[in-house]
């Protein structure tokens, strides 16, 4: 007879091919959802009605088995797919995708939840978060933008707000000194009128006649030639030089000022004025015009400032003389009316010129100079000019040069005046008799900086690389030039990019490049266990594991893919295939409950 349980039989194969039409339709409907792992749900017989056991085997009898009927499906669970999905590039640099086993951490209001969703993009606190705001976990840097592996920290990629500057650490040069030049004997010089007498204490015995630099008490004066004259110093008025306009080798010095200290100050300094003030005179000159006669391995540029004893190829003894460094590119430049004298006190009166300049020599010898630019710590660029004078050739054995390095950037940490070296590095190169580099000495050299930088600015010259090196061949000329140097001026942070190990590496617009951060991976021993919160994330579940935390490429996590997103796994002609699969059961247990619906009706009808 009919049976009530056929129908509650049929029953469970519609709630359970209902339930698995929900897997199917979820699945279909998150075919273009990033990232997103299908599932598919696995049925499992309910209890069985027992009517018998079954027997063994007799003497007389061959056994029989188990009689039952079973009372219907139940749903056994759900599984989710995590196989990777297909790579789909996009071309934007905040999107990756994961090609492995690893999960995207995020913070989730203050939850660490997974993700394999990698479409990210920055707010405006530049942070990197996922399309409903989540914050992506990594790794930050320290002040040296090297990663700091272990704690997660919010990662933020600072596009348009970073700022970066490098200093120069290194130079290096190419090109070819002239060895067959004339060996460099003397440096311009240029000389002045005779203002005192040298006989005795130095710089302390006035010169009788017109036009004397001349000791008056405690006053120093300048005759203006015609009979009257005017005071450096007097009353407490100070006289000020400005230096400009002065060139060597054609490059311009710069413009700086010399005030000739008064009688007030030498009595504070317990100095003599007149024999003070001409020697800082003597010093500050020598400090605008970059002058040298340091002695450097039996070599030496020979450029000074002195007063004139009258010996034999001297001009009168009382003159002020500047001899200028050797070297035709060192050759000095020096007119009268490039020595402007005024009055401190009242401020800018102009007084009669007293430092008549007479070019008495032009400096000789084989040279050559580069100018090249170099950074501070905070990004400053500072000028440098490095000179070669040919110093000796000898048979058989190459030849000698000596380089000067300058720069008017050199700060003086101790005064606010202009007695701050010009020069900054001296040094002598030797070359064979091939021409080729064997060795030099000073290969650096270094600026004083008073802006905050670091300071001292110390800067390597490599004069012989694997790639570039000077030489000393015959030539025409000589020839010079830096081709390479590290260090940058400010720049800002305009791009990023991803790479495979999830280092994020930022560019700036001044060439540099820094790593600013990275993107770990959550790796599970049984993904499929981890929960579903929606919003393409996950949480740690029961059966899961903990999260291990590993960068990419390391412990099975996989590798990102940058500037491309993990596309939905699932796979549309399985999906419709199980769903005529799901619709023929569930029409067929609908067709039991029909027919065990005809059949009861069939037994109602024996009893009318």
């Amino acid at each position: 007879m009919a049976s009530t349980t056929a129908m509650f039989i049929g029953l469970s194969g519609l709630v359970a091919h209902a339930r698995r039409l929900d897997v199917i339709g979820n699945n279909i409907a998150n075919m273009n959802t990033t990232a997103f792992k299908s599932s598919r749900m696995i049925f499992a017989p309910t209890f069985s009605r027992n009517f018998s056991l079954g027997t063994a085997p007799t003497a007389t009898t061959g056994g029989t088995n188990p009689k039952q009927v079973g009372l219907g499906v139940s749903i056994a669970g759900t599984q989710r797919n995590f196989n990777n999905g297909s790579i789909s590039p996009t071309g934007i640099a905040s999107d990756v995708a994961i090609e492995g086993d690893g999960l995207f951490i995020v913070d989730a209001a203050g939850e660490q939840v997974y993700t394999r969703a990698g479409a990210f993009q920055l707010n405006s606190a530049k942070d990197l978060v996922t399309i409903a705001g989540h914050r992506v976990q990594g790794f930050g840097v320290d002040a040296q933008f090297q990663v700091i592996e272990g704690a997660l920290v919010d990662l933020n990629i600072p596009v348009g707000t970073l700022t970066l500057a490098e200093a120069t650490r290194n130079v290096t040069f190419n090109g070819n000194l002239n060895a067959s030049g004339d060996v460099a004997t003397t440096g311009s010089v240029h000389n002045t009128r005779a203002f005192f007498n040298v006989a005795g204490p130095p710089l302390s015995s006035p010169m009788v006649g017109t036009e004397d630099l001349t000791s008056i008490g405690t006053n120093l004066y300048i005759d203006d030639g015609a009979g009257g004259s005017f005071l450096a110093i007097e009353g407490g008025r100070q006289a000020i030089v400005t230096v400009s306009n002065l060139e060597k080798g054609g490059k311009d010095l710069g413009t700086m000022t010399f005030g000739f200290m008064t009688a007030a100050q030498a009595a504070a300094n317990n100095v003599d004025a007149f024999g003070s003030n001409m020697n800082d005179y003597n010093n500050f000159l020598e400090s605008v015009l970059g002058l040298d006669s340091t002695v450097i391995s039996g070599q030496t540029l020979g450029g000074q400032v002195r007063i004139s004893t009258g010996a034999a190829g001297d001009p009168p003894a009382g003159t002020i003389l500047i001899e200028g460094n050797e070297g035709t590119v060192q050759d000095l430049d020096i007119d009268t009316a490039d020595l402007v004298v005024t009055y401190a006190d009242p401020a800018g009166v102009g007084i009669n010129q007293p430092f008549v300049m007479t070019k008495a020599g032009s400096a000789d010898g084989e040279s050559v100079r580069t100018s090249f630019v170099v950074f501070d710590s905070l990004g400053s660029p500072l000028t440098v000019d490095l000179t070669f004078v040919l110093q000796a050739t000898t048979a058989g054995t190459g030849s000698t040069w000596e380089f000067v390095a300058e720069s008017i950037d050199n700060d003086d940490p101790n005064s606010a005046d202009a007695l701050v070296p010009r020069i900054t590095g001296l040094g002598v190169v030797t070359f064979d008799a091939n021409g080729r580099f064997v060795s030099a000495t000073n290969q650096a050299f270094s600026l004083t900086r008073t802006n905050g930088a670091v300071s001292p600015l110390t800067i390597s010259m490599n004069f012989d690389t694997t790639t570039d090196s000077i030489t000393a061949l015959s030539d025409t000329s000589s020839s010079l030039a830096a081709v390479f140097q590290d260090g940058s001026p400010i720049g800002t942070l305009g791009a990023f990019s991803i790479g495979e190990n999830g280092i994020i590496e930022g560019s700036f617009n001044n060439g540099l490049s820094r790593t600013i951060g990275q993107i770990p991976l959550a790796k599970f021993s049984n993904p499929e266990g981890l929960v579903d919160i929606g919003n393409n994330l996950f949480r740690t579940g029961t059966n899961s594991g903990p999260a291990v935390i590993a960068t990419p490429l390391e412990f099975g996590a996989g590798r990102l893919i940058s500037g491309a997103l993990e596309l939905s796994n699932v796979d549309l002609s399985q999906e419709f295939i199980d769903m005529i699969l799901t619709s023929t059961g569930y029409s067929a247990s609908s067709r039991v409950i029909t027919v065990t619906n005809d059949l009861m009706d069939q037994l109602l009808l024996l009893g009318r």
